[in-house]
């Protein structure tokens, strides 16, 4: 897996590296700036993008409008945010193309090497990989409109923990319910989202990015 990283901060930085390349990724190009991001994704169209939010001059949204500007002009580039902050309107903005893997990790509750190399294969693969405060705030921060309001309080729990990546199993065991109740759960809310089945499996995503982007 061929990955492109954007972080400032030296150490942080060559940790991930070796972190990933621990893990048999193959780091391509390792940038500190959002215009060094930009044209090292249009150099080595890697298989996923590892960005900071908060990149050099100004420390704010860098490293996020450069992934979004990538994104653009390659649809479908997966991409990993990885960030102390949620910020709210650009993440809306990465997940509304509804293409491609997409995650966004906070950095204080990555806690192990497993968990974060999980979420950079999960969204290379085209999935997602949301941090659970991430997408506490994003669910807060808008209303339910037709046919969201149509979900019972369990399914958007359910949605909720597909957001962040969960299999059926892992549904189930967190709901302590059978993979059977979790599954029932999961169809029932792709009904209500009209979303009919798909050779390629990706109404999950296609689910979740409906729910956080209504």
């Amino acid at each position: 897996m061929r990955v492109v990283l954007a972080e400032d901060l030296f150490l942080l930085r060559q940790g991930i590296i070796q972190l990933l390349e621990a893990y048999d990724c193959e780091v391509v190009a390792a940038v500190d700036n959002g215009a060094d991001l930009g044209r090292a994704i249009a150099e080595h169209r890697p298989d996923v993008a590892v960005v900071d939010v908060r990149l050099p001059p100004t420390f704010t949204t860098e490293g996020l409008q450069a992934a979004l500007l990538a994104r653009r002009e390659r649809p479908g580039l997966p991409i990993l945010v990885l960030s102390q902050h949620v910020e709210q309107m650009y993440a809306r903005e990465l997940l509304a193309d509804g293409t491609g893997g997409i995650g966004y990790l906070l950095k204080d509750s990555v806690l192990d090497d497993r968990q974060f190399i999980d979420a950079v294969r999960r969204v290379a693969a085209g999935g997602m990989a949301m941090d659970p405060t991430v997408v506490a705030q994003l669910m807060t921060s808008h209303s339910r409109d037709e046919p969201l309001a149509a979900l019972t309080a369990r399914e958007r729990t359910v949605l909720e923990l597909m957001a962040e990546g969960c299999s059926n199993t892992a549904i189930a065991q967190r709901l302590t319910v059978t993979e059977g109740a979790a599954a029932k759960h999961i169809s029932n809310i792709f009904a209500k989202l009209m979303l009919p089945p798909s050779s390629d499996n990706n109404r999950r995503v296609l689910a979740v990015l409906a729910y956080l982007n209504a």
